[in-house]
């Protein structure tokens, strides 16, 4: 038997990286699944995003672990879109218990991360598209009477400062940072405001994580001009791993964790006591 058994979760950005990770833990925990990812790219993000096929293979590994699953093509820039999604899914399965708040973007590197549409894209993306996700959660949530969790992928980046120079105060990496430091007032009104609910609202903020998103030459060449220590932590680690994202995810989700709420949680190695 699985913790999770007879849940079903709904996970944004779930065609690969975190969110493909996220999936299928939690499947392998019995529960069943809702994936959201836009599989497409956005000109201002150099890395090359997910794609339909991404979204195919994360729907065949779940099926493989005998769990049922939907997935959606769904930007979450586009409220209605993501209503429908929602309300495809939660009609499929009949409930909803755990939402992953995890799609993201880095229009952070080179010339489209100069231009104001990389704020745009990113505000959009990271801020207002997690507002719509949380709240087209939440209705289900509160109707079934079952109470649930909703975990947001924030970053150490909304906890701290990013720009070593004058030149990271572009528009891509300022709306990095600001939808990252965003998202923590919309975790903690949620979580105020739904706790009576018994659902709790919780952010996680990691380091770098080894993912597409991260590990390509674009990052890979502001890092390499980054200062000494940039992206130093205390335990002397170069990048988290996915899996170090779920379990604490999963502990999340998980009645081991029934009285945390409206919390921050840094899975950093501790780069924030530095």
């Amino acid at each position: 038997m699985g913790k999770f058994d007879g849940k079903v979760a709904l996970v944004t950005g779930g065609a690969r990286g975190q969110g493909r990770s996220h999936a299928l833990n939690l499947a392998r925990e019995g529960a069943d699944l809702i994936i959201l990812d836009c599989c497409e790219q956005f000109p201002q993000v150099e890395y090359a995003m997910s794609e339909k096929d991404d979204l195919a293979e994360t729907v065949r590994l779940i099926e493989e672990l005998d769990q049922r699953v939907v997935a959606y093509q769904t930007d979450v820039r586009d409220y209605d879109a993501v209503r429908s999604a929602f309300e495809r899914g939660v009609g499929e399965f009949g409930r909803l218990d755990f939402v992953l708040v995890n799609a993201g973007i880095m229009a952070t590197t080179g010339e489209p991360s100069t231009r104001m549409d990389a704020w745009t894209v990113s505000i959009e993306t990271m801020l207002s598209g997690v507002y719509y996700t949380l709240k087209c959660g939440m209705e289900p949530m509160i109707e079934s009477g079952r109470g649930g969790s909703m975990v947001i992928t924030s970053s150490i980046s909304g906890l701290r400062a990013a720009a070593y120079n004058v030149d990271m105060l572009n528009p891509g990496e300022m709306g990095y940072g600001a939808a990252k430091h965003g998202v923590v007032g919309l975790m903690r009104n949620f979580a105020r405001a739904l706790g009576q609910h018994k659902i709790r609202v919780n952010c996680l903020h990691p380091m770098g994580v080894r993912t597409p998103m991260v590990v390509n030459e674009f990052a890979g060449r502001l890092i390499g001009a980054a200062p000494p220590g940039w992206m130093a932590n205390a335990l002397g680690v170069d990048l988290a791993e996915p899996q170090d994202i779920t379990d604490a995810v999963i502990w999340l989700c998980s009645d081991e964790s029934r009285l945390v709420t409206g919390s921050s949680i840094a899975v950093d190695a501790g780069a924030m006591v530095l």
